[in-house]
């Protein structure tokens, strides 16, 4: 097999990138592959071209929808038969992807992680020959990873049941430890493992010590000089980024803000205007970014100091891919680090919480099926804070997934009732108007619930599900499901189900990971103050070393050599007053169900909403978000001094 001449062929390039050429032949072989590649370093080519010599289809695993239609678009233009199936599509759209996957229309199909939770999607994939499973962000799998995300722990799991290999793991952001869990999760030898060089000689990277107000000037200047447009500015907090925008707008700068608060339509309008080079400046949050592929990105600001080291080179990564050179600087200021640590600590959950969350699992038979947002409003404890818990308990051998299912099924007709009916025989007729006269009719959609459908018609869930589905992909309907719920069975041979005893073990794993949280933003506050050069020191956290200085970074360009750590900009600490203690007196006088202990009390005054929170609508509350340029901690030691016990 010439892989040169199908490379040309199909994309137009001559040569391999760097450690592609090494991950095609391994995948072709049937080997298992882990490719860690810095942003803009080819990584997607290693499963699209295999995806083309292999028989079958190839899955692409991204939690990205920018990614996957960015992608998707290219390879159509270039005559390849690949599709998507995310929330942006409409019914008909993902049933005609369904139909085209199904009948091995298609070469590659990209789908988010949690799309392998829909039974009817998997139902499809055990009747689809696949040749290829592709997982971008593969670093997600890693509890010690920076972005360690729940759904991706049980893509091992889903690999493996499915028996599917091989598999190619991709990621941009792994530390040597995150890897070697990659590749112990995927079964990859070491000699399948593929690491380019994250040096890219281009990127001048520079920090600049700050004081808080001085720093939105300093950056309008940055952005005038020549050379420095177009360019992404981060900032940690949606708010951050409309006022960072709004101020560059009014200095004539042609910029706009980008943030998971704004609606999709609009995000998806900035993106395409900055992609256009209609804008000239992002101001985003990390919402802005991944799966982007703009080339001729001159600058990248980091306004507010980065959470971790990792998704810092991500980010930078995203500056002068067409080779050119291009400018990197973060403005640190240490103030930002109370706002970081506060996200830290805010998310544990409370010892009353999980012990609550535990005796729900526990406690209600060998058989359990649980909704995670109900489950999430009644605990107070965030959804993938609790996807996190209920994972521990996975691996701990607790619990055994089952699967999710939905409990109901939303329909609307797409052609009158009689004419639907008209083209079936008599006893599936009866059957389908029995069925909708189960339904609860609203204005525009009809709820069926399965299970209760079932017992009235004296059949399986099963036959419910599958009508449905199959009236949704002959276009009589259009069908979306509702109530998912996860199902998990108890092992009896558990070392252990005692509750109380697992919630000490939960509070002392998530104790673990405050330590390596808070851990990873002391090292971005290392990189900031060191004076020797930068670029081997984001080289050396990754892994890998540098034979000289790169002489292109701020401190090799630096004019005086400093000795000894750079001092970075802070303010003095605020205190609290008086009327601090009287309000937050107030507030735990008041007796709100969502704030009865000292955490829930510290996580409201330092403005991070919790489920409870929210349901009880306490955003809207004079003194949400009283303290939040304080430390966490020391609201907490305040507040628990406050309780009576």
């Amino acid at each position: 097999m010439d892989l040169h001449a199908a490379l040309e062929q199909n994309f137009g390039h001559r040569t391999f990138r760097e450690g592609q050429q090494a991950v095609i032949e391994s995948l072709l072989a049937g080997r298992s592959a882990l490719a860690i590649f810095p942003t803009g370093g080819g990584k997607s080519l290693c499963y699209q071209l295999p995806a083309l010599l292999l028989d079958g289809l190839t899955l692409v695993i991204s939690p990205l929808i920018a990614l996957m239609k960015d992608q998707v678009e290219t390879l159509q233009s270039r005559g390849i038969s690949a599709a998507r199936l995310d929330s942006t599509l409409t019914a008909d759209q993902s049933a005609g992807v369904l139909s085209d996957m199904t009948a091995g229309r298609l070469k590659l199909l990209y789908i988010a992680p949690e799309r392998l939770l829909n039974e009817t999607f998997m139902k499809r994939l055990r009747d689809t020959r696949v040749s290829l499973l592709a997982i971008d962000e593969s670093h997600c799998i890693s509890e010690w990873g920076h972005n360690f995300r729940p759904e991706y722990l049980r893509l091992a799991n889903v690999a493996r049941k499915l028996k599917l290999r091989p598999v190619l793991a991709l990621t941009a952001t792994a530390t040597p430890q995150v890897a070697r869990d990659i590749e112990k999760a995927f079964r990859i030898k070491a000699a399948d493992s593929v690491l380019t060089s994250f040096h890219r000689p281009n990127l001048s990277v520079h920090v600049t010590s700050i004081g808080i107000t001085r720093r939105l000037s300093l950056l309008t200047e940055k952005l005038r000089e020549p050379g420095r447009q177009p360019a992404i500015v981060y900032v940690t907090l949606q708010q951050t980024a409309e006022h960072v925008a709004t101020h560059l707008q009014r200095e004539g700068l042609d910029a706009m803000a980008y943030h998971a608060g704004l609606p999709a339509e609009h995000r998806a309008t900035v993106q395409d205007r900055f992609m256009r080079g209609e804008v000239g400046i992002i101001v985003a949050t990390i919402a802005f970014g991944m799966g982007i592929d703009k080339a001729n990105i001159r600058a990248v600001f980091h306004y507010n100091l980065p959470k971790t080291l990792e998704n810092y080179q991500q980010e930078i990564g995203r500056a002068g891919r067409d080779g050119l050179p291009s400018h990197c600087e973060m403005l640190a200021c240490a103030d930002d680090l109370i706002v970081l640590q506060n996200f830290i600590f805010g998310d544990t959950p409370t010892p009353a919480a999980l012990r609550q969350l535990l005796d729900s699992l526990l406690r209600r038979g060998t058989e359990i099926e649980i909704s995670l947002y109900d489950l999430s409003r009644t605990t107070d404890i965030r959804q993938l804070v609790l996807e996190t818990v209920i994972t521990y308990l996975e691996l701990e051998g607790v619990l055994t997934p089952l699967g999710p299912l939905y409990t109901g099924y939303q329909y609307r007709l797409l052609q009158p009732e009689p004419r639907l009916l008209s083209g079936h025989e008599p006893a599936r007729q009866a059957f389908l108007k029995r069925l909708f006269t189960l339904g609860k009719k609203g204005y525009k959609w009809t709820t069926i619930i399965t299970q209760e459908a079932a017992d009235a018609l004296g059949e399986t869930r099963e036959k419910i599900v599958t009508a449905l589905t199959w009236l949704s992909e002959a276009g009589d309907i259009e069908l979306r499901p509702s109530g998912l719920r996860h199902r998990y069975r108890l092992s009896n041979d558990s070392p252990s189900r005692d509750p109380a005893t697992l919630k000490d073990q939960m509070l002392a794993l998530f104790a673990l990971r405050e330590k390596n949280d808070a851990g990873r933003l002391a090292t971005v506050m290392a990189y900031a103050q060191d004076t020797s050069c930068l670029t081997r020191h984001l080289l050396r956290y990754f892994g890998e070393t540098l034979s000289a200085d790169c002489g292109h970074c701020g401190s090799c360009l630096a004019h005086t050599k400093t000795k000894g750590p750079r001092p970075i900009a802070t303010s003095a600490l605020p205190s609290l007053t008086v009327e601090h203690v009287a309000q937050i007196q107030s507030l735990i006088d008041e007796g709100e169900a969502a704030l009865r202990v000292p955490r829930q009390i510290a996580r409201f005054l330092c403005g991070i909403t919790s489920p409870a929170t929210t349901r009880d609508r306490l955003t809207r509350h004079d003194l949400f978000g009283l303290l939040s340029e304080h430390p966490f901690q020391s609201i907490l030691e305040q507040t628990e001094s406050m309780i009576i016990r």
